[in-house]
């Protein structure tokens, strides 16, 4: 047996059929991702023994439940008669693949690597028929000894990370009680309030500027074998760090502008730039600012380019300050600004959103480990991507497991392989002494 063994494949659809003649449009925010896609994965302790197969049955008819409420997902593509592509909403159904695994959930994260954890997440390129090609798929494996992971890819047109983890986690709420928390709302975008509406607004320049080279320039999919590594920073590593951000006394930069600092600090001088730091995009999830309610499905996470104008050569607290400046200006004018632009400057050809800057995403605002499917049934460890993977690499911050401290964060980073090897070898890094939980210690 291969170490990961796919069983089936099936399509699952929602247990109440959809309504006819629906149909869903998307934002300009949805449009931009329109090249990239989203993979996640979970693992799963599972309690008690099971039957081979019970519980991704189990899970496999909750799933139809639950899709009741995610018209758009069971969706197929179709174009406006702009050229841009909206949902029919028909209930075609979400793709799942049904998988086994040798040994334990335990034994695999032991060893487990960028290409060995793609194997639990199933995703299918875009057909040439689009309109039988599904946009989402899920994975199952159930692993022989014990435990499960469940895998989740989509195109990111659809959903951004915040509307994959809410999937998944109204996917836990009715296998787990019968009924959906928080279901899903879908709106459009905000647009800007009447009374806000000022002849003499100057709008954010820093951040339109931010999207005009990401739109403009053509980014190019190269076949560089890239290497993930995952870094779990313990409470007080975060608090350690945070404290050395500060410039001031009064200064107290938030768990990721000290992680993103970091990391853009450790890999500019891994990336031997000449020029000081190099170039770094953060990618933040706006629903707060923009006031929407915690159901909004579609895509709200907005880049911005953070200026190493004033960082000293790769100074810690230089950089996490000029991190904290930009993520204060991305309020909800700002981002009102942004989106008027987008529609008044509509593009042609979809952009590489995670383009050539290093990109570095917060998931300040998600919570994977409250995808609980069943009694004991909790992650332990959840892992995102974006692909393809192109530019300088890509940052993730996420909140970590249950009862490790409220500051405590995992850091996943990608980027070509013989960089990747060379990151936990950085003074700063090993001065914060942080738990490698996937990395170059597994190659």
């Amino acid at each position: 047996m291969a170490e990961v063994a796919y069983i089936c494949k099936r399509t699952i659809v929602s247990a109440k059929p959809v309504q006819p003649g629906k149909y869903c449009s998307f934002s300009v925010l949805d449009r931009l991702m329109e090249q990239n896609w989203l993979k996640i994965v979970y693992y799963f302790q599972t309690p008690g023994t099971r039957e081979p197969g019970e519980l991704t049955k189990k899970l496999r008819e909750s799933m139809s439940e639950m899709l009741t409420s995610f018209p758009i997902v069971t969706g197929r593509l179709l174009k406006d008669p702009e050229g841009h592509w909206m949902i029919k909403c028909n209930d075609a159904g979400v793709r799942m693949v049904e998988a086994r695994a040798k040994g334990s959930v335990e034994d695999w994260l032991k060893s487990v690597d960028r290409e060995k954890e793609l194997k639990l997440i199933h995703w299918e390129e875009m057909f040439h028929k689009p309109y039988f090609w599904s946009t989402f798929y899920a994975q199952i494996t159930e692993f022989e000894e014990d435990g499960l992971a469940i895998g989740l890819s989509c195109f990111h047109l659809l959903a951004d990370p915040t509307c994959a983890t809410m999937f998944i986690k109204a996917w836990a709420d009715v296998t787990f009680t019968g009924k959906m928390l928080d279901p899903p709302l879908f709106n459009p975008l905000p647009p800007r309030r009447p009374g806000r509406q000022n002849p003499n607004h100057e709008p954010y320049i820093d951040l339109i500027d931010s999207y005009k080279p990401l739109i403009e320039k053509a980014n190019m999919v190269t076949d560089t074998k890239h290497a993930t590594i995952a870094l779990a920073f313990s409470d007080p590593m975060v608090r350690a760090c945070m404290a050395t951000c500060r410039t001031t006394d009064q200064s107290n930069p938030s768990p990721f502008e000290a992680l993103a600092g970091l990391f853009w600090v450790c890999l500019s001088k891994l990336k031997r730039s000449s020029d000081g730091l190099i170039d770094m995009s953060i990618c933040l999830d706006m629903r707060k600012v923009l006031h929407l309610d915690n159901g909004f499905f579609g895509n709200c996470m907005v880049y911005n380019k953070i200026s190493s104008r004033y960082v000293k050569e790769y100074k810690l607290s230089d950089a996490a300050e000029a991190i904290g400046e930009v993520v204060a200006k991305m309020d909800s004018d700002a981002i009102v600004d942004l989106i008027d632009w987008l529609q008044q400057n509509d593009y042609q050809s979809p952009p590489l959103m995670n383009g050539c800057d290093l990109i570095c995403v917060s998931l300040e605002g998600v919570d994977p480990y409250l995808a609980v499917f069943e009694e004991g049934l909790v992650p332990i460890r959840a892992s995102y991507y974006v692909e393809p993977v192109v530019g300088a690499g890509h940052v993730w911050i996420l909140p970590s497991p249950k009862g490790e401290g409220p500051l405590s964060r995992v850091v996943m980073v990608t980027l070509p392989w013989d960089e990747a090897i060379k990151l936990c070898e950085d003074d700063l890094i090993l001065h914060l002494s942080p738990t490698i939980l996937m990395g170059v210690n597994k190659y």
